[in-house]
């Protein structure tokens, strides 16, 4: 028999930023990929600064030529740092990469992720633009996950957010026991369904954390660069609606705008079509 095949699609994250091996990235995906089985081959195919059209148009052809056994999906936050987000088009690109893998026969690996605002330590009128994109697509990923039958991480929420041991410096990506954190939990999820066989990845970390200075040097250079250009062309825009958010917190009419996200998120999953097997 072949050895199971794991492909892992997505952007930063999954690339494995916040948790350096050598000259590179590892990750979640490469520490998950140890655990699945005694033969394991691994191809991670994540960019950093990855949207969903860059996992539709041109990580899934790349992916699907693999016809791999299981498929992580874990994308989204770079789209909500755009300003030309729109939850229409996000649920229309993951339905059809899901759907793609799920014709092959591949199990499908989802997780929701945490609000990119908060974990910035946005003020609230800025970050609540950015959290209601980020629970949209998060409704989004819930809802696909569910039809397609994937293996959902709930990663939105808990303890491992609040605890700086688990983030890099710029905290946006986990470091490496934060990375660790994410390929425990999914092990352990699979491993309850009979999916993976092998020992569990150790959440303890392999390497020491790095130093407050040396944190604080890769912020200032390449963390402070990374940021600037996925927000550059967002942050007119999120002025503004940082600006309609004080209007509407000022007449007390903000749960209009949550009401808006949430009928927005219905009709773009409406608007899909239903797979055939349902």
């Amino acid at each position: 028999m072949r050895p199971l095949r794991f492909v892992a699609l997505g952007d930063s994250l999954t690339e494995g930023v916040g948790d350096p091996v050598g000259d590179g990235w590892r990750g979640w995906a490469a520490l998950l990929a140890d655990g699945l089985g005694p033969a394991v081959e691994f191809t991670n195919l994540a960019v950093s600064g990855a949207q969903t059209r860059d996992v539709l148009e041109r990580q899934l052809p790349a992916g699907l030529a693999l016809r791999p056994d299981v498929v992580s999906v874990v994308v989204g936050v770079n789209d909500t740092l755009r300003c030309t987000f729109d939850i229409h088009a996000v649920a229309a690109r993951l339905d059809a990469v899901y759907a793609a893998f799920a014709e092959q026969g591949a199990l499908l690996l989802t997780a929701c992720l945490p609000d990119p605002g908060a974990m910035l330590g946005l003020p609230g009128a800025l970050a609540s633009p950015l959290a209601r994109r980020q629970r949209a697509v998060n409704s989004v990923v819930h809802a696909l996950s569910e039809r397609y039958g994937a293996v959902h991480l709930h990663a939105a929420e808990g303890a491992w957010i609040t605890d700086r041991a688990m983030w890099s410096a710029d905290r946006l990506h986990p470091g490496e026991r934060g990375h660790r954190q994410l390929a425990v939990r999914f092990h352990a999820v699979l491993a309850e369904a009979g999916l993976a066989t092998g020992a569990a990845p150790s959440p303890e970390p392999e390497f020491a954390q790095p130093t407050r200075s040396a944190s604080l040097w890769w912020l200032a250079t390449a963390g402070t660069g990374w940021v600037a250009r996925r927000c550059t062309d967002l942050l007119p825009q999120l002025l503004r609606l940082a600006a309609d958010e004080m209007r509407h917190r000022a007449r007390g009419t903000s749960a209009r705008l949550d009401l808006g996200a949430t009928a927005a998120v219905s009709a773009a999953l409406s608007a899909l079509s239903v797979p055939e097997a349902a």
